[in-house]
């Protein structure tokens, strides 16, 4: 039950986060890109501030105050709201304060320093946020008014975002904004690239194992087994077959057929995407009742016409739920298509990890989260909307 005399979500959260506040370094400040730099903790951080600087220091205060009301909370639904909305705001207060500090740092030790963001605000961030998850839970609201709200704990730390442009991962963004938008367009374009294909595929061959019971025990396997090589190695084995497509058909290779680039990314990316997509069609399609079947059969209707109109309309449901795990898989493996030069926000991601530039890694990683959160997300507010059309 979600409703206790009082929060043990929370006051973990809380426990974990005085010790990631006090015990790990909030920034970190170094003369220039390539060194790890100094570590800062928040204490230190707070007691720079000095004491005209309220506004950086009130979002923390109120998150701390109300954490420590919040523990024993009353079962009233003002308090969660309460503590969502303070959690946001201590998100966004956080960043302000690494924000104020990266500009202390430019202005005394010069316009070559770098201040990155350290564990300390990492870990007060990412217990910020599920505190703030558990407190939207509690609220018991339907799924999409909590998707919403979820959605909206992001707007403070939007609003606080242009305050910390002398942060590192602020200056890399600045430094790469003009390839961001075409990295982000490209890598969605090999996500829909890779599931469409997969959900043209699976959903008939899902069908057709309705049928033919040994076409499923052949299937899975291979499939299951696809799951298990690693990214890297698929990409290898797809390589040379390719290239030699591509030589053996030119009108291939004209079109965008190679050993490199797109061609072997969306393969093995529609190959990965293809059992959850599969696995989930067969188990909506074998929950149609044989009486519905048999009904429209007995109407007249086809069996293209049971498919289309009785069939995979009362099975959507199940396919939704393998077609959000493909879409969320392959947005974060369609990063390590980079590495076959299909480009995307994994581009970025290795460059940064091949220049030892954290702050450049974390500006390719974090957009390929926020893309997977708002995939998933939009699954699941189209599924509660199913629901509610079919209730």
């Amino acid at each position: 039950m979600l409703s206790h005399r009082w929060n043990p979500v929370l006051a973990v959260c809380v426990s974990l986060g005085l010790g990631a506040a006090w015990g790990l370094p909030f920034v970190r400040v170094a003369p220039n890109r390539l060194l790890s730099g100094e570590p800062v903790f928040l204490g230190d951080v707070i007691q720079a501030l000095g004491s005209g600087l309220s506004a950086e220091l009130w979002p923390p205060v109120l998150l701390i105050v109300v954490l420590g009301l919040a523990i024993a909370q009353p079962r009233r639904r003002a308090m969660q709201v309460t503590v969502a909305w303070a959690m946001a705001t201590g998100i966004a207060g956080l960043w302000l304060l690494a924000g104020h500090h990266a500009s202390l740092a430019s202005q005394s030790e010069g316009p070559l320093t770098r201040t990155t963001l350290g564990a300390g605000f990492w870990a007060l961030a990412a217990l910020g946020w599920m505190a703030g998850l558990d407190a939207v839970a509690r609220l018991q609201l339907a799924t999409l008014p909590r998707l919403l709200l979820q959605g909206a704990l992001f707007l403070p730390l939007l609003f606080s975002l242009g305050a910390g442009h002398d942060l590192s991962i602020a200056r890399e963004y600045a430094n790469h904004s003009d390839v961001l938008g075409p990295a982000t367009l490209r890598h969605l374009q090999i996500v829909l690239l890779a599931v469409a294909p997969a959900v043209a595929v699976g959903v008939p061959l899902a069908w057709r194992m309705t049928r033919a019971p040994r076409l499923r025990a052949n299937v899975f396997p291979v499939l299951n087994v696809i799951q298990t090589i690693p990214s890297i190695a698929l990409f290898g084995l797809l390589m040379a077959p390719l290239a030699w497509l591509a030589a053996q058909a030119p009108a291939l290779g004209r079109l965008g057929f190679s050993g490199i680039g797109l061609a072997p990314a969306v393969l093995a990316l529609m190959l990965y995407a293809l059992l959850p997509v599969v696995r989930s069609t067969l188990a909506g399609l074998e929950q149609v009742p044989d009486a519905t079947v048999t009904a429209a059969r007995a109407m007249g209707m086809t069996p293209r016409q049971v498919l289309w109109q009785v069939e995979l309309p009362l099975a959507l449901p199940a396919l939704l739920i393998g077609l959000r795990t493909a879409v969320v898989q392959t947005t974060g493996l369609a990063a390590v298509t980079a590495l076959v030069g299909a480009g995307g926000l994994g581009s970025i991601m290795f460059d940064g990890l091949f220049s030892a530039a954290n702050e450049l890694v974390m500006l390719g990683v974090i957009p390929i989260v926020l893309l997977a959160l708002l995939a998933d997300h939009f699954f699941k507010a189209l599924g509660s909307l199913l629901e509610r059309r079919a209730a």
